[in-house]
């Protein structure tokens, strides 16, 4: 398993940065879980931990000293940044080559934040930060955007741009770190247009649906010992159109019902 230690910054007392009515802890907290939802979610060989998972006051220390007693493999620390300016960049440790392995990780997490965060890339830089210096692994710190500069706030309160920010991260730490996708179960929405056990009946039924319109087919399932016939109008990916089906249905005076189906 890869061992990724993520640190939304500040937290508590300590708000960071704020601006156009909202509040550096907050926003960091915010893109963390998102990341931390889809690494877990949708990647089976990762692992994660947080510095914290709430509104909880935690020290610089207390971060570095829980990843590396976890023998974390990657230190993430997220930031938002204030000062009038706008954009994004991240930050590796001053002491680093651009031939190290951290600054190669870096390259690959920079260049997928960029492609979705639609924010102006300031670049690539060093410092002597608490998080990356005492980290026992690769660090590395993003600064999502300026909380001052109204422009970048209006995007910090959009949830599609959060979801983009984090899809950036969890893209470049997949990329970076070699994570493997969990094998996808495909899940379908059926709409049953009723259910049978005359087959005869089943048929009947599915020629007063066509005669409507509604192309369906019949399927044959048993419980208890009894074969019923399904009648099935329609099999969806998306939970919205087999809605929009069965609605439909109900227009023209028909009883249907959705049931989830994987595979």
């Amino acid at each position: 398993m890869v061992k990724i230690f993520i640190d939304p910054g500040h937290g508590g007392t300590d708000s960071g940065a704020n601006g156009n009515g909202l509040l550096e802890k907050n926003v960091t907290l915010n893109i963390a879980k998102r990341v931390r939802d889809m690494l877990t979610n949708e990647y089976s060989n990762a692992t994660v931990k947080m510095s914290r998972t709430g509104d909880q006051t935690v020290s610089l220390t207390k971060r570095t000293n829980d990843a590396n007693s976890w023998g974390a493999d990657y230190f993430l620390s997220i930031h938002i940044n204030a000062g009038g300016g706008t954009g994004y960049e991240d930050y590796i440790h001053n002491t680093l080559s651009d031939s190290s392995r951290t600054a190669k990780l870096r390259n690959t997490i920079h260049q997928e934040i960029i492609k979705l965060n639609n924010l102006q890339n300031r670049g690539k830089k060093k410092a002597n930060f608490h998080v990356l210096r005492e980290s026992h692994m690769p660090a590395m710190l993003t600064e999502n955007g300026f909380i001052d500069t109204k422009a970048d706030a209006d995007k910090m309160k959009s949830n599609t741009w959060l979801n983009n920010v984090a899809r950036g991260h969890v893209n470049g730490l997949a990329k970076a770190l070699g994570l493997k996708k969990k094998q996808e179960t495909g899940i379908f929405y059926r709409v049953i247009t009723g259910s049978f056990s005359k087959k005869a009946n089943a048929e009947e039924r599915k020629r007063a649906l066509e005669t409507h319109g509604f192309e369906s087919f019949i399927e044959t399932y048993t419980s208890s010992g009894t074969t019923y016939y399904r009648v099935i109008t329609g099999s969806f990916k998306s939970l919205d159109n087999a809605e929009e089906r069965v609605a439909k249905l109900k227009a023209k005076g028909f009883d249907s019902f959705i049931v989830v189906q994987r595979t």
